[in-house]
């Protein structure tokens, strides 16, 4: 009996990965895109059973309208798409050319899938393997690693894996709290931001995504991690604790997470005299909605309510060159082995 036949291999995939996004702004799409998110157990921990009645009831019959609306504010129009799905297919693009400059051979496929929403992680793995590719690395853009994170992308990753009958040499990256090339390219943003400013703010805070305090205490190793960031970069900065905290934002639900919370944090500075803030969100390395709707207009709402003068947003990372720079250092660590090891000079 002969074979089908043989598929073009020898390449090497990198798959980038981020959280996910809707198709667009109205009802149907978010409620998908939120059924979806929220469906998984790596996110809502609750037991299904009591979980999906209440997610496909009341929260899905409310929420898609008012995520909707935070969406239309941060909608970017030209291209009909968020900013993260703009961000994030521009980083794997300028990392594929990147690449292609450096080596000139192609033998790297650079593409990118969202977790959650369109492409998905299977979709784009099939991709990469009809292109040659007989080896994939994931590299989910999480710089801390959660099990509502990373570890979601794995999961999707290999649920994509047993669904195929030939399957291709898989990785998946790990997070990079405190990488130098991440902590070098944040620096080197907020040295760029605050140096444009009339007036330099009193105090530095980065905001990260909350988590329930639950889930740090059964392991995730989430506040760890972000801990890990923050010394690397006071560090960096030449900044104390004091003048560079730690705060967390996006609470949902009624039980604990993790604190200090953004919000109250910002509408007691004014009080003690501190009017002019700076805020970096140095757990997302492309803005969202998290951070241009939440920081960018809630919180700056919070703060100036409370008698702010001045608040500024310093920008994720997204395509910038510190960013793809961080994007290379990480990929060619992870595909040691994978790719041929550069000639030593005058070999």
């Amino acid at each position: 009996m002969s074979g089908g036949p043989e598929p073009a291999k020898g390449r090497i995939g990198v798959l980038l990965v981020n959280l996910g996004t809707p198709d667009g702004t109205g009802y149907w799409p978010m409620r998908r895109y939120l059924s979806q998110f929220l469906s998984d157990r790596r996110v809502i921990e609750v037991n299904p059973l009591l979980w999906q009645p209440l997610l496909q009831g009341v929260i899905l019959a409310t929420r898609p309208r008012r995520s909707g609306a935070n969406y239309r504010r941060i909608w970017r129009a030209a291209e009909n798409e968020s900013p993260l799905r703009t961000f994030t297919r521009a980083q794997a693009e300028r990392l594929r050319a990147r690449l292609a400059s450096a080596d000139g051979t192609g033998e790297v496929v650079v593409d990118w899938a969202m977790r959650y929403g369109r492409p998905g992680v299977d979709e784009r793995m099939r991709a990469l393997m009809a292109e040659g590719c007989d080896r994939v690395l994931v590299l989910p853009l999480y710089p801390q690693y959660s099990a509502t994170t990373t570890a979601t992308v794995a999961d999707d990753a290999f649920r994509a894996l047993m669904r195929m009958r030939r399957q291709p040499a898989l990785r998946i990256a790990p997070s990079f709290p405190d990488h130098p090339a991440y902590i070098r390219a944040l620096a080197d943003s907020v040295r760029q931001a605050l140096a444009g400013l009339e007036r330099p703010p009193q105090m530095l805070l980065a905001s990260f995504h909350g988590l329930p305090r639950s889930y740090v205490e059964k392991g995730d190793p989430y506040l760890a991690e972000c801990e890990r960031t923050m010394r690397a970069l006071r560090r960096a900065l030449g900044l104390s604790e004091a003048e560079f905290p730690l705060v967390f934002q996006s609470r949902f639900g009624r039980e604990p997470w993790l604190e200090p919370y953004t919000d109250d944090v910002l509408s007691g500075l004014p009080g003690r005299g501190i009017r002019r803030v700076a805020m970096i969100t140095p757990g997302f390395l492309s803005d969202c909605v998290e951070t241009l709707d939440e920081i960018g207009r809630e919180s700056r709402h919070v703060f100036m309510e409370a008698g702010g003068e001045d608040y500024t947003v310093i920008p994720c990372l997204n395509d910038s060159p510190g960013a793809v720079a961080l994007l290379e250092a990480l990929l060619r660590e992870e595909l040691a082995g994978w790719l041929p090891e550069p000639s030593a000079p005058g070999g």
